[in-house]
């Protein structure tokens, strides 16, 4: 799935492209996503101006000049493509947006588990009221961390994952940052002390950064609105290692468990 930096790198990716283009046609050529796409309500967006995106979470949000925004969410296996509008479509190559004669921005999802929806600009989705804030803004620390996990018994790689405690933080980083920390996944959210989540405050924002400037993380479906793959797959030091050498220490083995019904990698000797 798609985590934070491979959405962040999408956002980058299109924004130049379309930001200040004008709507002229839309194709919805697959409705039935995770929820169905209100086709008639994009239409009503046809000839009006693309203000901004900006991202909230895993999501991205393109508002127009008359205060609605498309919502969008790439699922287990989604993408956003700038192509030319000549260009062949892909089997699962569900919405397209046509700006001009040479921009066409195309949604793909061959497991349909993602989502366009509309929303107006000056009302809360539902779907982005509960979130939490963003990790690599300003507020999101040790402090804040601790005080969020006061009397909760799961597992301290289950607690970062809730998107209503900090958003986009996926399995792959969650593993990596709780590595970087030295603090065991298995460990008790509320049992981890405020000194040890300040540093996996910081080490969530390091692996974040880190992977966006590489474009994101390949494993299975992702590639950027070029086309190409994310690069961060080959620094990752602990996901998908199980049974090799830990590259921090000498006596180490990652080994593999389940939590949460995700895998998880970690340390024994690093981790505690």
């Amino acid at each position: 799935m798609p985590e934070l930096p491979e959405v962040e790198t999408t956002l980058r990716g299109i924004e130049p492209h379309v930001k200040g283009l004008t709507l002229k046609q839309v194709h919805v050529r697959q409705p039935q996503l995770r929820w169905p796409i209100p086709v008639s309500e994009i239409e009503q967006l046809l000839g009006r101006p693309v203000q901004r995106l900006k991202r909230r979470g895993k999501y991205i949000l393109m508002y127009f000049d008359n205060g609605i925004y498309l919502l969008w969410h790439l699922g287990m296996s989604g993408s956003l493509r700038i192509t030319h509008p000549d260009q062949a479509l892909r089997k699962h190559d569900h919405v397209e947006l046509i700006f001009d004669a040479t921009t066409s921005l195309r949604f793909h999802d061959p497991r349909r588990f993602g989502c366009l929806l509309l929303a107006q600009a000056d009302e809360q989705h539902t779907l982005l009221e509960h979130l939490g804030p963003e990790p690599l803004q300003e507020g999101f620390d040790g402090k804040y961390l601790k005080k969020k996990a006061q009397g909760r018994k799961v597992a301290v790689k289950n607690f970062i994952m809730n998107s209503q405690i900090v958003v986009g933080l996926g399995n792959i980083y969650a593993s990596e940052a709780l590595f970087m920390a030295g603090i065991h996944p298995l460990r008790k959210a509320h049992a981890v002390s405020q000194q040890r989540y300040q540093v996996l405050a910081e080490k969530i924002k390091q692996v974040l950064s880190a992977a966006i400037r590489q474009g994101g993380t390949t494993l299975n479906d992702f590639v950027d609105p070029k086309g190409q793959p994310g690069y961060f797959e080959q620094q990752l030091l602990t996901y998908g290692r199980a049974g090799q050498p830990c590259k921090n220490c000498d006596a180490g083995v990652i080994k593999q468990v389940t939590i949460g019904q995700r895998s998880s990698f970690y340390c024994p000797e690093c981790q505690s």
